[in-house]
């Protein structure tokens, strides 16, 4: 067979690109993710095929196979918005009536004051932000990627953050999901012993994924240690694996799993039964100030 030429042609990518895609949402895939997919169907898990899917995507896209929404690049994202469209005073007001209502009956305690930990997610690619996005915001758990090793001043943010609340006697925990090659197994130590460095002596650093156990259980393809990685030389692993080679759903339900983990439920049940009480307070004092603003 001829290295230019094999069985994974476009029509091939395209074809199973389609069948793959139906099965998430509109920006949870990234086109590395879709390769990973692909290669659960039988592709080479190749630098050369992950070229080709990215060049058939873009023609399937053009030709309007695939929606262009398909993927996400949070590496590439707006941030804001211009605000141009024309302002309808009627629309204003009908949006304050169900702002103020929304106000009125949306009382809540904060859902980690009485939990003893603090955590945080981080994520070694901001590619896949979208995947534990949904999952991190259904916990209210803060979400940080840290692109590789993270920068100096992600960190000093960071030890900010986990100081403050371990004086308020939290125990700072992060939930650390990377790639399985040298450097993904080395960055939850650099990420502690720089936060340590600045200020955060009691942080915990929990790798959750990937590891060996689950790269062999998962069977998940393995590709050669990249040349440039200087730790590549004293790492006995099975072969470099992205994290993007788990599937979306997967990485979602670990996240939501590793979370509950840390969550003592029977506090939370104390502390709803405390909002309870609370938000007949808050209620009848909001009217109140209603009232007398408007009299």
């Amino acid at each position: 067979m001829s290295t230019n030429k094999d069985e994974f042609t476009r029509k091939w990518i395209t074809e199973n690109a389609v069948a793959e895609i139906q099965n998430y949402e509109p920006g949870v895939l990234t086109l590395r993710g879709l390769h990973y997919r692909l290669v659960s169907r039988g592709m080479t898990n190749s630098l050369r095929h992950y070229k080709r899917t990215v060049a058939a995507m873009i023609i399937a896209r053009w030709d309007g196979i695939v929606p262009f929404e398909t993927f996400s690049d949070h590496d590439r994202a707006m941030l804001g918005e211009t605000q141009a469209g024309e302002t309808d005073v009627d629309e204003q007001i009908d949006a304050a009536k169900r702002q103020l209502r929304a106000w009125m009956s949306n009382y809540s305690k904060n859902r980690w004051e009485n939990q003893p930990i603090y955590p945080e997610v981080f994520i070694e690619k901001k590619a896949l932000q979208g995947i534990f996005q949904t999952v991190c915001d259904q916990y209210d758990v803060a979400l940080g990627a840290c692109k590789g090793y993270p920068s100096l001043t992600f960190l000093n943010d960071a030890a900010a953050r986990f100081a403050h609340h371990a004086r308020n006697g939290k125990m700072p925990v992060i939930l650390y999901f990377g790639d399985y090659d040298p450097s993904g197994e080395d960055i939850p130590r650099s990420i502690a012993e720089n936060l340590e460095k600045l200020g955060v002596p009691d942080i915990t650093v929990k790798r959750i994924s990937l590891m060996r156990d689950q790269v062999v259980e998962w069977q998940l393809p393995p590709a050669p240690i990249k040349s440039g990685d200087s730790r590549s030389a004293a790492w006995d692993g099975l072969g470099q694996v992205e994290l993007d080679a788990v599937e979306p759903t997967k990485l979602r339900s670990m996240c939501a799993d590793v979370i509950e983990s840390v969550f003592d439920q029977e506090l939370h049940d104390e502390l709803m039964e405390i909002e309870s009480d609370e938000r007949g307070t808050y209620r009848t004092e909001l009217k109140q100030f209603v009232i007398d603003e408007l009299s």
